[in-house]
């Protein structure tokens, strides 16, 4: 950094700590909302479920598509580092990719990004971004499976986000309100089938990102 963008940095007002931690507990309980009653959710309800005040809210967003892209950014950054503490924790690759899949099942990684599809700009730079390096990080825990024989040959990274998308976005109707307690059985099930050597051969072909960014 030159001697004056240090000097012009020092001169910026620091977020003051309380107001960084009024804004964690939004995104939090936006979060926490979005996925239990989906994107139209009543603001003054996100802000009640935080604990601060309308105003504070919207000093923070200014309106809701701003809130909903900086949640959808917290959940793409934090599932990222799932994958890369996956990698670096775990020896065997396909138990890393087995523990990053419950971990991104846990952050309803599913149930958050399809708010992205709306009116409004999908093409925030910041989240276009973290979606990159998710995406890097996730096809490293495949290409290390596959390289490893732990993973079967004819499944790419696809066929894993079309499935945590499945489980993890909430079912409709009232009867099926207590849905998560199977997320995880029903994902160890869908590893299973992942795991080399395969028990069957699958119809059709593997699902890539790029077959997935050209879907309508």
């Amino acid at each position: 950094m030159s001697p004056a963008a240090d000097t012009e940095a020092r001169r910026l007002p620091r977020p003051r700590a309380d107001a960084l931690r009024n804004r964690e507990r939004i995104v939090t309980a936006a979060r926490e909302m979005f996925v239990e009653f989906g994107p139209e959710v009543p603001l003054d309800e996100i802000a009640r479920r935080a604990g601060v005040g309308n105003a504070t809210l919207y000093r923070h967003f200014a309106d809701r598509n701003v809130l909903i892209q900086e949640v959808v950014l917290c959940v793409l950054s934090r599932t990222t580092e799932q994958a890369y503490e996956a990698a670096a924790t775990e020896a065997d690759p396909f138990e890393a990719l087995r523990r990053f899949t419950h971990a991104a099942a846990d952050e309803r990684i599913g149930a958050l990004c399809p708010l992205l599809s709306g009116t409004f700009d999908q093409h925030y730079p910041e989240l276009t971004n973290e979606r990159e390096r998710l995406e890097d990080a996730v096809q490293g825990l495949f290409d290390r499976a596959h390289e490893a024989g732990r993973l079967r040959a004819d499944v790419a990274v696809g066929d894993l986000v079309v499935a945590l998308s499945q489980l993890t976005r909430p079912l409709p109707g009232t009867g099926c309100l207590d849905m998560d307690r199977f997320v995880h059985r029903h994902l160890q099930l869908l590893l299973d089938g992942l795991e080399a050597p395969a028990r069957s051969e699958l119809p059709g072909t593997a699902a890539t990102l790029e077959d997935l960014r050209s879907t309508p």
